[in-house]
């Protein structure tokens, strides 16, 4: 009989899945699988990593939903370019099918696994399913890769037609389904089986979370241009982790967008594209992984300090709306977008540290880690990446913590040693006199650190190392 294997890997969902779809029409039966990929795990410093969680639980939907088709998932725990060409052979598949990965490592492990299986006879078909546009389909009109965001997004939705945003209609074949055979071994897939531990996340896994999170974020969708920046609020669509391990179609999330219609939709699609513009470039820049998209800046004379690197990482710098974003970050494994920024930008401005420190760390901790959007936003907050934040513009952390927690909700949600400050004060505390800190429950420099730096004499330095690098 014609059979083919599905490979499931950021694509965790049924319906509208690319390589799913082409496996149920090419073959008559089709097995179902997916690995933890050990080359992957063993690399994850933290054995209560969230992200493991979140993948166990939008696998455990995907079984039960092939279940209910009187099939279900093959999981397998190993080397996955050893594991899938041996899986291959032992269902006896001509095909393996899997969606389009993009970072250089994944990569070369799927150019490993097709050889493995040309050399038994056997092919790899991927798919594009992460992003509406990737590689060169989105270009100049003199054919080149795009280095601005903003002509980049007009070219983007110029080209948009139905055509790129259409379900791909699974359903139709699910039938053609296979239930593993009783001889093929499926591998636990326990924390303590992954070595790791059992975890609460505050976001579950699965198309069923993730479809209900985008339901109730349509409701609030029209408020998005002035919400979008408000972190104490649930101003964003919080579906950044979906969109990572793709238990929600890209596809449907902008068709139903732009079918929404109204500004607060269409400048939530626009961030959507930045997704696909992070994607590009790293598809024609490989090398920003590690080094400036404008080469130049790879001269900048970075601080090594480790010490005021803990103090970051830790949130405890004495800017609260710094440290409130770093403690929102090691909680829960989520940063709000705006704090990013600013987070990024105190790194790398304030205390002139390496971007990839930040970048590694951010890496580490983040649930919805993805490798072209992390090194794309911490380029273009450390001014040298592309379309980038301009070096002499430099975040001041306490005006951003005015503008954008003023009545300073989320700070006292992260840093609740300075609940008992007023609104006026919270955004600066070091500069209440001694007897209002006592008032307020908290003295800095015992109950919370003062700060690690002078903004404005930081900011200074920062722009005097990029004018020596551009002045040659």
């Amino acid at each position: 009989m014609n059979t083919g294997l599905m490979w499931f890997r950021r694509d965790l969902r049924l319906h509208d899945n690319a390589a799913l779809y082409h496996a149920l029409k090419a073959h008559d039966r089709v097995f179902a699988c997916f690995c933890f990929d050990t080359e992957i795990l063993d690399k994850l410093k933290d054995r209560a990593d969230r992200r493991i969680e979140f993948i166990r639980q939008s696998i455990a939907e995907l079984d039960a939903g092939l279940q209910e088709r009187r099939a279900g998932l093959i999981v397998r725990h190993g080397i996955a370019s050893e594991e899938i060409p041996k899986l291959a052979g032992e269902l006896g598949v001509r095909t393996v099918y899997a969606n389009h990965d993009y970072e250089a490592r994944r990569l070369a492990r799927d150019r490993l696994v097709a050889r493995t299986l040309a050399s038994d006879g056997r092919s790899l078909e991927t798919f594009k399913d992460h992003v509406i546009f990737e590689k060169d389909e989105v270009l100049t009109a003199a054919g080149q890769p795009f280095r601005v965001y903003t002509p980049y997004r007009n070219a983007w939705h110029s080209k948009l037609t139905e055509f790129y945003i259409k379900a791909y209609p699974c359903e139709t074949y699910f039938d053609r389904l296979a239930a593993p055979p009783t001889r093929v071994k499926s591998h636990p897939w326990t924390p303590a089986a992954l070595n790791f531990k059992q975890i609460d996340i505050l976001w579950p896994g699965g198309t069923r979370a993730g479809r209900d999170q985008f339901d109730e974020f349509l409701t609030r969708v029209d408020d998005y241009v002035t919400a979008r920046d408000i972190p104490s609020i649930r101003g964003t669509s919080e579906l950044s982790v979906h969109l990572r391990f793709g238990t929600v179609s890209i596809r449907e999330l902008v068709s139903e967008a732009l079918a929404h219609g109204s500004a607060g939709a269409r400048k939530w699609v626009d961030e959507l594209v930045w997704r696909d513009f992070h994607n590009m470039v790293l598809h024609h820049w490989p090398h920003i992984t590690t080094k400036a998209f404008q080469p130049a800046y790879d001269a900048l004379e970075w601080r090594q300090d480790r010490g005021d690197f803990a103090a970051w990482c830790e949130g405890r710098t004495g800017f609260p709306i710094v440290d409130a974003a770093m403690r929102q970050l090691n909680t829960t494994g989520y940063m709000h977008n705006r704090l990013r920024m600013v987070a990024a930008s105190f790194l790398t401005k304030d205390l002139r540290i390496d971007w990839r420190w930040g970048e590694r760390y951010f890496a580490d901790k983040l649930l919805d880690y993805d490798l072209s959007q992390n090194v794309g936003n911490w380029q273009w907050s450390a001014s040298i990446g592309t379309d980038a934040q301009p070096y002499f513009r430099v975040f001041n952390p306490v005006a951003q913590s005015e503008r954008f927690d003023p009545d300073g909700a989320f700070i006292r949600k992260f840093v609740p040693e300075l609940a008992g400050f007023p609104a006026d004060c919270i955004h600066e505390p070091h500069a209440s006199g001694p007897l209002e800190q006592r008032g307020y429950g908290c003295v800095i420099g015992e109950d919370y650190p003062a700060p690690i730096v002078d903004h404005a004499a930081a900011r200074l330095a920062s722009i005097a190392m990029f004018k020596k690098v551009r002045a040659g």
